[in-house]
């Protein structure tokens, strides 16, 4: 089955929705958006979970594309993905404004 334009827009919105589906995922996008990065440690300090759940939403978020790490061993330094935040941004604005006609199965949205 080849994809239409409307399941390929619709399947990277539903990777940004999953990227956004948990509060501590939510809060490291806040707390990176509002400084230019920040290294994985600090995250740790911040964060009242242990590093290895750190760890799994720092990833669920990284193979989103909505963050970037950059390695300076021992350290990994956490910026967000301007390109990839304003691509999710406007799909979401996208999405939500699009009229509110029912989807059928199949033929994606209006």
């Amino acid at each position: 089955m080849q994809e239409t334009p409307e399941i390929i827009l619709n399947t990277t919105l539903a990777r940004y929705a999953k990227a956004l589906s948990h509060p501590v995922r939510l809060y490291i996008l806040e707390l990176l958006n509002s400084q230019s990065c920040c290294y994985s440690g600090d995250l740790a300090e911040v964060l009242p979970i242990a590093r290895s759940t750190l760890s799994q939403h720092l990833k669920e978020l990284k193979e989103a594309g909505l963050i970037q790490g950059e390695i300076n061993p021992p350290k990994i330094k956490y910026c967000i993905n301007r390109a990839a935040w304003n691509e999710m941004r406007d799909e979401l604005l996208q999405f939500l404004a699009s009229d509110s006609s029912p989807i059928t199965p199949f033929q994606g949205r209006k």
